[in-house]
């Protein structure tokens, strides 16, 4: 297919953009990538270290004042610039387009480290059969036996894994085959699977907890409220970090997920059903994993403070544990670690498309090209660091810096640019209530313009402090400052650069019909930058 550009009657070959087959579809997309690792092993924790059921209090602000309305702003970026993190951007201001490469990168760098954690998932899922740790084996079997881990002074090994190499693999393999089919038939196909399977096996899975002895104590320590704890700001901080993280703001995700949606499509009330679906799975979640926790303690004649813990250590240590001891364990450990392969899966096959759809407007390339080009080189450097040895040091490190300084930043600042540096937020409110039955308007520029900026800008400062005063976790300087700094750094000056490279005659930014028939359809002008190639911003009248 081919069509003038617009620019001198030259024509040019175009690749059609891809959509979801319904708004269903991409809801369940949405909360595919939405719910994550995080919602099982870190919600939990988060919610019991800040107050229990007192915590639902700023995690429902939070959610309401933030993570919504971020949500929002995400969805009308990319549905009304109908195109990937960067080019949408860039439609909305050509100085903004930095913002999107930034988000590009942060998914980049979270991608390969995640495809580890999700093979980690799918042998304990085989490994939960059989039991395979050992009764009272389960930290030294998956530190020792199945990681092999050196130590952090070791700095990074490339002493390889088997048992880590090889399901490794097998993800990278699984997930190109997803992305290499497409949005409707790969990402939105997976989805409608994956998704109803997900929540299946975790619903089964919790209401096996709950009717383990002790499992009312874990509910107890979960849900009983401290107050006391409403009065510390960071309590409240760590709602609102928990809500940027969970909701996948500030990715690319959701803008480019929402490029994929037909012109008429009810965002506000789509992001609404998305919102609340992750929580609501994120509280599941909270009672499934205390459930179990109540049992450990009792089993071990322990508190439930004493056992509880999150991340990794529970996931890998502490059910391990829990299964050991229960009655069904097994089926417990491989809907447990079931669970977690399929979360993974539906969140890193968003992580990736923010990089394919990205590849494929600034290039122009079709599909498979692009998929092939972006997915097999992030596969060989995630499976050259983390399946060996040092693969955990790696990992801890990279995921707390990209977190803290990728996603926290970039969100700081693209609130703050949209708001005040370019004023979009009157334009994109009126995109949103063009076509949603959930209307907004000052209030909603009122939390994405203040409360957003101050809730990140705390926790910004916050983080650089406590990471500042002393070395993360006690890991080596040489390790720190490659993989945590260096990393930071090297992410936003690439997003720099890739942000002054030319977009070709070929790229979406000078060659898209389909924008232009959405201008139309909408009453708009089109972009200067589309008519002339010019280096102005957005041209068009709202």
């Amino acid at each position: 297919m081919s069509s003038p550009t617009g620019t001198g009657g030259t024509a040019h070959k175009v690749v059609k953009r891809e959509a979801f087959g319904s708004r269903n579809v991409f809801i369940l997309s949405a909360i595919g990538s939405a719910v994550g690792l995080g919602n099982i092993w870190r919600f939990p924790y988060v919610a019991y270290e800040g107050g229990g059921g007192a915590f639902l209090v700023p995690y429902l602000c939070a959610l309401l004042t933030a993570g919504i309305p971020l949500l929002f702003l995400d969805y009308s970026i990319g549905h009304r610039f109908r195109g990937s993190a960067p080019l949408a951007f860039r439609r909305l201001n050509r100085k903004t387009e930095v913002l999107g490469w930034w988000q590009v990168l942060i998914c980049v760098v979270i991608a390969v480290y995640y495809a580890a954690i999700i093979a980690w998932s799918t042998m304990y899922t085989a490994f939960s059969a059989t039991l395979a740790w050992g009764k009272g084996n389960e930290e030294t079997f998956f530190f020792s036996e199945f990681l092999q881990m050196g130590k952090p002074t070791d700095g990074v090994s490339f002493d390889y894994v088997p048992g880590v190499l090889w399901p490794m693999l097998g993800v990278w393999a699984v997930i190109l085959v997803i992305m290499v089919l497409g949005v409707k038939k790969g990402i939105g196909m997976a989805n409608n699977i994956f998704m109803p399977l997900l929540t299946v096996m975790f619903l089964i899975m919790v209401i096996q907890a709950v009717l383990l002895p002790g499992a009312m104590d874990g509910l107890n320590a979960f849900f009983t409220p401290n107050w006391e704890a409403l009065k510390d700001p960071a309590v409240w901080a760590s709602a609102y970090g928990h809500i940027f993280f969970s909701l996948s703001v500030a990715f690319g995700i959701m803008v480019t997920y929402s490029s994929y949606l037909k012109r008429k499509t009810d965002l506000t009330g789509s992001g609404l059903v998305v919102g609340f679906a992750n929580s609501s799975f994120e509280i599941l979640a909270g009672i499934g994993v205390f459930a179990a926790l109540g049992f450990m303690a009792q089993a071990s004649g322990q508190g439930v403070n004493d056992v509880a813990s999150g991340g990794i250590g529970l996931a890998f240590v502490a059910f391990p544990t829990i299964a050991s001891n229960a009655a069904g364990g097994s089926i417990i450990g491989m809907l447990f670690f079931g669970s977690l392969v399929f979360a993974g899966v539906t969140s890193l096959i968003s992580i990736l498309e923010v990089i394919v759809a990205a590849v494929q407007d600034k290039l122009g390339w079709a599909r498979v090209k692009a998929t092939l080009v972006v997915t097999i080189p992030i596969a060989i450097v995630s499976i050259v660091l983390f399946a060996s040895t040092s693969g955990l040091f790696v990992l801890d490190i990279t995921d707390a810096f990209i977190n803290q300084f990728g996603i926290m930043a970039v969100a700081f600042v693209t609130v703050l640019v949209v708001a005040y540096g370019v004023r979009a937020l009157p334009k994109l409110a009126t995109h949103l209530n063009g076509r949603s039955t959930f209307k907004v308007g000052l209030i909603w520029r009122l939390l994405v313009g203040i409360v957003g900026p101050l809730a990140l800008g705390y926790m910004l400062v916050s983080e650089i402090i406590a990471k500042t005063s002393k070395p993360y976790e006690g890991y080596p300087g040489g390790m720190l400052a490659v993989f945590g700094w260096g990393m930071v750094a090297a992410v936003i000056v690439l997003s720099v650069v890739l942000a002054m490279i030319p977009w070709g005659p070929n790229s979406k930014a000078k060659n898209d019909p389909e924008y232009r028939e959405f201008l139309a359809a909408e009453g708009l002008e089109p972009d200067r930058e589309q008519i002339a190639g010019g280096t102005g911003g957005e041209g068009a009248r709202s």
